[in-house]
């Protein structure tokens, strides 16, 4: 067994997912509270920008939060904060200049709170009701919701729990094109109460290479044997000009396509490179690479593939990426099985997770 094959290079995936998106549109009851949901946003978003900067000039977090409850509520306060934090950390990791960071959008963010009917500021009346808390003086914007038909008895559940002081979610309101939209965080377990679509019990284990232009499978048999490989491409996502949620919605249904034909054919494990644990993008000195690094969000599509394998039932296995691409490994696979570098890649992430299994 290779240094990389080992129990330690390998993490469950389920406890990493606490929460699954679900995105809706909202629409002020009245001029007034359209007025005043606009000034709470561009507040909310200065917050954020002052916080950033506090930040990078290493200032102490109570000093910081001190000066952001000035601005708005505690709760307010506390998200602005955290979001600040992981800003400059993205920027860093990013190599970019966290001097020069620069908040745009129009945007409120607020942290769940079981103790408080699940969210103290954002609060889900009911699938059509949302009402925001107004920090200068204590009143609710109203404003009507619209989500899709198929969330409405999931949402139900979770408005019903929150009351019940059982369940709390985080929630996001953005100025967009000009419309507003809402992102509520729904706990993971009772999104897959509702939306589970079975249970994965083949002995097969399926290794997945994502990358910005194609996904690439190896399906392999508890000997660690090659019974199946399988690609989709999707070129396009890279062109200069593509739009970026587009590219992300070609990038999921490939995903989907793949993780449904494991499901038909006997795979009970499926293993994903752990991008988690990158901490900084590796540019090339080609533009062509560095451009196709730089629109792909990663981290984003390994959560969506993580939720959709939970949705299968699917036992879901992150491996360590280090050596997946270029390692003595990897070249002898190629040669061996006459696999190109993304298919051998996607093998190797399989054994990995095998050997974790047997290990296990």
């Amino acid at each position: 067994m290779s240094q990389y094959q080992t129990s330690s290079s390998v993490t469950g995936a389920s406890t990493l997912i606490e929460y699954v998106t679900i995105a809706g549109k909202l629409i002020p009851i009245s001029n007034e509270d359209y007025v005043k949901l606009a000034r709470l946003a561009w507040s909310f978003r200065r917050a954020v920008q002052v916080a950033t900067r506090m930040v990078v000039k290493g200032m102490d977090s109570n000093d910081v939060l001190k000066e952001l409850r000035r601005m708005l509520n505690k709760a307010y306060a506390d998200s602005a904060f955290k979001l600040a934090k992981a800003i400059v950390k993205g920027c860093i990791t990013n190599g970019g200049n966290t001097l020069h960071v620069e908040i745009r959008k129009l945007f409120i963010i607020s942290e769940g709170e079981s103790d408080r009917c699940g969210n103290r500021n954002v609060r889900l009346e009911d699938t059509a009701l949302v009402k925001v808390r107004y920090p200068y003086d204590g009143s609710w914007i109203i404003l009507r919701a619209e989500f899709g038909e198929e969330y409405l008895s999931l949402l139900r559940e979770l408005v019903e729990l929150a009351r019940q002081k059982r369940a709390s979610y985080n929630a996001g309101i953005a100025f967009r094109d000009g419309g507003i939209y809402i992102r509520i965080s729904v706990p993971i377990q009772l999104y897959l109460k509702h939306f589970k679509k079975g249970d994965a019990l083949g002995e097969l284990v399926a290794g997945f290479d994502v990358n910005s232009d194609r996904v690439n499978l190896a399906i392999i048999d508890k000997y660690g044997r090659l019974v199946d490989v399988r690609a989709e491409w999707f070129p396009e996502a890279t062109s200069p000009g593509f739009p970026r949620e587009k590219a992300r919605e070609l990038r999921v249904r490939a995903l989907a396509k793949l993780l449904r034909y494991c499901y038909t054919h006997g795979v009970g494990t499926v293993v994903f490179e752990n991008l988690y644990d990158v901490r900084k993008r590796r540019f090339t000195k080609s533009k062509t690479a560095n451009r196709k690094i730089s629109r792909f969000a990663k981290r984003e599509l390994l959560h969506y593939a993580i939720v959709m394998s939970l949705k299968y039932g699917f036992k879901v296995l992150l491996a360590d990426p280090k050596g997946t691409t270029s390692s003595a490994e990897h070249g002898r696979f190629m040669m061996k099985h006459g696999l190109d570098r993304h298919t051998a890649s996607a093998y190797l992430i399989a054994l990995r997770g095998l050997a974790h299994q047997i290990i296990k």
